[in-house]
């Protein structure tokens, strides 16, 4: 029954309460029923059946009957298994924490039940406990195989973390019989898909360390680490072909139980003094005869470089020279050619001035053309109205009268004085002012036009 409320009669039926099931991110949950009928060898238990059965459960939250099933909870992933001798141990990862304090308590409780199993697990393997205080410190010192073992958890939350130590180290002979001894860390994952045939075949992963990793990569170390000499493991290109031999063949037959490997890491390689010391001695004569070459190479491409650094130098200073030319074969270019332009622009400036004149002394003679024309024409027509004038008087003087009467003022008075024996003019000295009429011209012109009167004919009595 889910959380919720129940009306159930106390008498007739006992409640346990218990945990739900809460897988964590980075996990599945293996699921085992506890009753049923046999199943049919090698295959997966189905409703009704007893066994492993082939259903995974994803993270989350599971309400399941302890007491009808039972939920192995399996990191996916990339785990490591490491041989360092006393120092070894198998990490995978921890719990990782979400947002609800209520989830991460169930998780953990998960997680730290599982641990104690694996734990029950390692102590039941083949006297495991006596191992743990006698034979660790040998096998640290002697290369010897020996079980993992776990640490019991205290329930803090780091605790969560799946690790257990393997006091385990690899030994074997090498091609020309000396001991070898190996520190390796392999990179290994438990895909979700394969991971309850595998829980059904081998067991939990402390079962899987201890029953399929192990004894491969010991198998595999042995088999591939006697085909090098010692100088090999010592040696780096000998060490990394090994490695890569290693961890191909160890993939590939992992690869069979459908264990993943990635990595076969090599960290140390114990090799016995007598081979190490002259290979080190040797590699170190190599090593320094190498120095002292690239010590002599330092010197000549240091020689090398002073003098590229003096042509470099040289080869500035030529530069600049060349610039500065260049700078004044610019400038001197750019100075003719504003000459030329300038130059070029008077010359052009004087041609537009010479058409200017030109069509300036053109509109003058034909301007004074016209005119002369103008007059030749208005004057020659006066000419020969004057002539026509004439011409129809009859003559010069008869035409000159016309034009003298046509000059006199319509105001002109006209005064006839008798004269004595002396002449008009002797005699107008005795004449009064008012016998003129105020005139002051006898010859029919007013005096104001500033004309003199012509002479008069002495008249007769």
């Amino acid at each position: 029954m889910g959380p919720g409320k129940y009306r159930l009669n106390p008498y007739g039926y006992m409640i346990d309460v218990t945990d739900a099931v809460s897988i964590p991110v980075g996990y599945v949950g293996v699921l085992t029923s506890l009753s049923g009928t046999q199943p049919d060898a090698g295959g997966f238990a189905r409703a009704g059946e007893k066994g492993v059965r082939a259903d995974i459960l994803q993270p989350g939250l599971y309400y399941v009957n302890p007491r009808e099933f039972k939920v192995d909870v399996l990191e996916v992933g990339v785990n490591q298994v490491s041989l360092l001798g006393a120092g070894g141990e198998v990490i995978t990862k921890r719990q990782i924490v979400t947002q609800s304090k209520a989830t991460d308590e169930l998780q953990r409780n998960t997680l730290l039940e599982q641990q104690m199993q694996r734990r029950v697990y390692l102590e039941k393997s083949e006297n495991l406990a006596a191992m743990d205080q006698r034979a660790a410190p040998a096998a640290a010192a002697k290369g010897k195989a020996v079980r993992p073992s776990a640490a019991a958890p205290t329930g803090r939350p780091d605790d969560t973390l799946t690790t257990f130590a393997l006091t385990q180290l690899v030994e074997f002979p090498s091609r020309d019989g000396f001991d070898i001894s190996l520190d390796m860390t392999v990179e290994f994952e438990l895909l979700p898909e394969a991971l309850a045939e595998i829980f059904r075949n081998y067991g939990d992963l402390p079962a899987v360390v201890d029953k399929i990793i192990l004894p491969q990569i010991l198998s595999v170390s042995r088999l591939k680490g006697s085909a090098y000499g010692a100088k090999d493991f010592v040696v780096g290109e000998g060490r990394e072909k090994f490695q890569k031999d290693l961890t191909e063949t160890l993939a590939g037959t992992l690869k069979e139980k459908r264990i993943v490997v990635h990595n076969a890491l090599i960290r140390h390689v114990g090799v016995p003094m007598q081979i190490l010391d002259p290979i080190q001695q040797a590699s170190i004569a190599v090593e320094q005869d190498l120095t002292n070459r690239e010590l002599q190479n330092t010197a000549r491409k240091l020689a090398e470089l002073n003098t590229e650094q003096a042509l470099i130098e040289q080869r500035r200073a030529q530069v600049a020279q060349e610039t500065e030319k260049l700078k004044a074969e610019i400038k001197a270019d750019q100075e003719k050619q504003v000459a030329l332009t300038l130059a070029e622009a008077a010359r052009r400036v004087a041609e537009i001035e010479q058409q200017t004149a030109g069509v300036r002394a053109e509109r003058t003679l034909k301007l004074g053309q016209a005119e002369a024309e103008v007059v030749k024409l208005v004057e020659g027509e006066k000419a020969k109205g004057q002539v026509m004038k004439v011409q129809s008087f009859g003559d010069a003087q008869a035409y000159s009268l016309a034009e003298f009467a046509a000059g006199l003022s319509d105001d002109l008075r006209i005064n006839i004085i008798h004269a004595g024996d002396g002449t008009l003019w002797t005699d107008l000295e005795n004449a009064r002012l008012g016998d003129l009429g105020g005139a002051g011209v006898l010859s029919g012109r007013p005096a104001a036009a500033g004309r003199s009167a012509p002479p008069a004919p002495k008249q007769r009595e």
